[in-house]
C-alpha cells in the first residue's frame, strides 16, 4: 500500500481534518462481521466511509481523525495462531507505514486511548445511525473523560453527524475513483454481453434455460476479471418477472419469445457499477416488444441529453417522463379520452401505472451512493404540493445542481402488468435500460456502453455478428 501523503486516502483525511475545525475529532468504525449461520460468517465487506478514508479492508478496525490533521488507526493485533485460520493481519506496528496514518494501536486499547484523544476537543464527529451501539461506546469514552475534569480534562460539548461532511466529499469522484468505476462498468458490461449470448445459444440448442443460468454467467465474468463480488443482488427476471422491480435471480424459466431483464453490476475495489439491459431471450424482438423498448430507449436518450453540469438532478427524470408519457398515449397504454393531454398525464402522474420509479440515483462506493439530492445553497427554499395520487402533502426543495465529477445512473423503464384496458400485446412486458454516467462540463460520459443498447446492436450480438 502506497503511504505517500499524496495518496487519495491521505488527501481525503487531510480534507476532512480541515472541515472538523481545529479542535474537532472524528471517529469512524469499519463494518462488523456478520454471522451467516453456525460457525460461518457472510463474506466480509468493509464500511464505505471507513474505506474511503483508509483503503484498509480488515474487520475490527477504527479510524480517528483530529482537526490538527493527525490520524490514528486501531486494528487487530498480530496473532499468528488466528492468522492460520483467518488470514494475514497487518497489525499496529506496520500500519503507520502501510496505511499512512500517524499512529496505530491494537483495537483492544481503544477504551484506554480514546479518552485521551477526546480530551480538549470541542466536538465529536461520527456517522449517525449507521453503526449499532456506536453512540453507546462514545458515551462510555466521554464518561471516562468526564470523570477526570477535576484533574483538568476538557470534555467535548458537541456531537456532530460526520455523514454531513463525508457525504458531500464522496459525492464528487476524483480521478482515482472514476478510473475504478470505469473498469467496474467495463467488467459488468462484459458480463451482460455473455448472459445475452448464452440465452440465445442455449435456446437455439434446444436446452432449457433458467434465470440462474444467466446469473451464473454474470458471477463468472465478474470474478474472472478481478471483481470482489456483485455490487448488489443481481436481478435476472424472465418474462412477467421483469415487472417486479426488485426481483432477484431465481429459477424462473427463460422462454423463447419472452424478454429477459438483467439489472446487475460488479463491485471493484470498493466501487459499484449498475447496468440494466432488457433483451429477447431468443435474440429477436417481437413488434410489441420492440415498440416498448424503443420508447424506453428514446426516453433514456432524452435523459442523457439533460445530464450535464449546471442542470438539476431532476432534469433527466423530467425529460424521461415527458417522452414516456407521450409514448404511452401514442401506443394506447393510456387513453387520452380518460387521462387527457400529455400535460394532464404528467401533472396527474397517470404514467405512474407503468413507470413508478425515479430515473437515477448517485452511484459510487455504495450502489445507491450517499450525497444530498437537494441543492445546499437553496435548502431554505420550500414549496408545498399535494401528490395527485396519494393526496400526501409533499415539501419540495430545489434539486441538486449537477457538477463535474458527480456520478449517477440513468435508468428509465416501463412495466406493463395485465390489467383491464391495457392492450393485450403489451401484457407482462417489463423493460429497463440503465447506464452509469459521469457528469462533465458539456454533458456526461457514459461508462457502461460496452454492452449493446439499441435493438439492432442487441439482435446482432445475439446472432453472433458482433
Amino acid at each position: 500500500m502506497n503511504t505517500s501523503s499524496t495518496t487519495p486516502y491521505a488527501q481525503r483525511r487531510t480534507r476532512l481534518a480541515a472541515l472538523l475545525g481545529s479542535k474537532g475529532i472524528a471517529i469512524i468504525p469499519s463494518a462488523p462481521e456478520q454471522q451467516r449461520n453456525r460457525d460461518s460468517d457472510f463474506l466480509y465487506r468493509h464500511d464505505s466511509y471507513f474505506y474511503y478514508l483508509t483503503g484498509f479492508a480488515e474487520p475490527k478496525a477504527w479510524l480517528v481523525v483530529t482537526g490538527d490533521g493527525k490520524s490514528t488507526l486501531f486494528c487487530q493485533p498480530k496473532d499468528l495462531e488466528r492468522e492460520i485460520w483467518d488470514g494475514f493481519r497487518l497489525g499496529p506496528d506496520a500500519a503507520p507505514a502501510q496505511v499512512g496514518v500517524d499512529a496505530a494501536f491494537s483495537v483492544a486499547e481503544m477504551d484506554q486511548q480514546l479518552p485521551a484523544l477526546l480530551d480538549g476537543r470541542d466536538a465529536v464527529w461520527y456517522p449517525f445511525a449507521t453503526h449499532k451501539a456506536l453512540e453507546t461506546r462514545i458515551d462510555g469514552w466521554l464518561g471516562s473523560l468526564r470523570a477526570r475534569v477535576r484533574y483538568g480534562a476538557l470534555c467535548p460539548q458537541q456531537l456532530r453527524d460526520l455523514c454531513v461532511l463525508l457525504d458531500e466529499m464522496r459525492l464528487f469522484k476524483d480521478s482515482h475513483e472514476q478510473d475504478i468505476m470505469r473498469r467496474a462498468a467495463q467488467i459488468s458490461a462484459g458480463a451482460h454481453v455473455r448472459a445475452m449470448q448464452l440465452s440465445a445459444r442455449m435456446l437455439r440448442a434446444g436446452e432449457p434455460v433458467r434465470e440462474y443460468h444467466l446469473d451464473a454467467e454474470l458471477l463468472h465474468e465478474f470474478r474472472r476479471h478481478g471483481s470482489q463480488y456483485p455490487a448488489y443482488g443481481s436481478i435476472v427476471a424472465a418474462g412477467a418477472n421483469a415487472c417486479v422491480l426488485h426481483y432477484r435471480a431465481d429459477a424462473g424459466e427463460v422462454r423463447d419469445g419472452e424478454l429477459v431483464l438483467i439489472d446487475a453490476g460488479c463491485e471493484l475495489d470498493g466501487y459499484a457499477s449498475d447496468i440494466t439491459r432488457t433483451f429477447p431471450a431468443n435474440g429477436k424482438f417481437s413488434a410489441p416488444q420492440r415498440a416498448l423498448y424503443e420508447l424506453v430507449l428514446a426516453s433514456q436518450e432524452a435523459a442523457i441529453a439533460a445530464t450535464r453540469a449546471g442542470a438539476r438532478f431532476t432534469d433527466p427524470h423530467e425529460a424521461t417522463v415527458k417522452v414516456l408519457a407521450q409514448g404511452m398515449l401514442d401506443l394506447g397504454l393510456l387513453d387520452s379520452n380518460k387521462v387527457g393531454s400529455l400535460q394532464d398525464v404528467i401533472e396527474k402522474r397517470a404514467y405512474f401505472q407503468f413507470y413508478m420509479h425515479r430515473t437515477g440515483h448517485w452511484i459510487g462506493m455504495d450502489v445507491h451512493d450517499c450525497g444530498s439530492y437537494i441543492e445546499p445553497s437553496e435548502v431554505g427554499t420550500v414549496s408545498e404540493r399535494k401528490d395527485p395520487l396519494s393526496g400526501e402533502l409533499i415539501k419540495d426543495r430545489p434539486a441538486r445542481i449537477l457538477q463535474s465529477g458527480m456520478v449517477l445512473t440513468i435508468e428509465p423503464g416501463i412495466y406493463v402488468r395485465a390489467a383491464e384496458g391495457v392492450p393485450e400485446q403489451f401484457h407482462n412486458i417489463g423493460i429497463r435500460i440503465e447506464d452509469d454516467a459521469i457528469v462533465t462540463a458539456t454533458g456526461c460520459e457514459l461508462i457502461s456502453r460496452d454492452v449493446p443498447v439499441t435493438v439492432q446492436e442487441i439482435e446482432a450480438l445475439m446472432r453472433g455478428v458482433i
